[in-house]
């Protein structure tokens, strides 16, 4: 079965209230030149991503964010795996976001 991974625009993502922003890249990278989203937290693709789906409500809003887009793809398929519903890839990830000029935190 290959679902085709639902995405947003990294400008949707500031219109979308209440989702949880899910930062799966590496601590450096959260901290380092790209930024992160104010709000997001980081779980680490991984262990640290398998502990934090384990424990969430399926129908959560969640938004995935890598670099680039293809890590946080790979956690949204993973969370469509598990049955979550509302979850989403962010689209270009934190390259597109700061290509955007869109608000980070370092």
């Amino acid at each position: 079965m290959n679902e085709e991974i639902p995405t947003i625009a990294p400008q949707e993502v500031l219109r979308l209230s209440g989702a949880h922003l899910i930062d799966v890249r590496m601590p450096e990278e959260y901290v380092g030149e790209l930024g992160h989203i104010t709000g997001a937290t980081l779980k680490t693709l991984g262990p640290e991503l398998d502990q934090f789906l384990a424990t969430h409500d399926v129908h959560e809003t969640i938004i995935f964010i890598c670099r680039s887009g293809a890590r946080s793809g790979r956690a949204t398929s993973q969370a469509m795996a598990l049955g979550f519903k509302n979850i989403y890839n962010m689209a270009g990830g934190m390259l597109a976001w700061n290509a955007l000029a869109l608000p980070t935190e370092k």
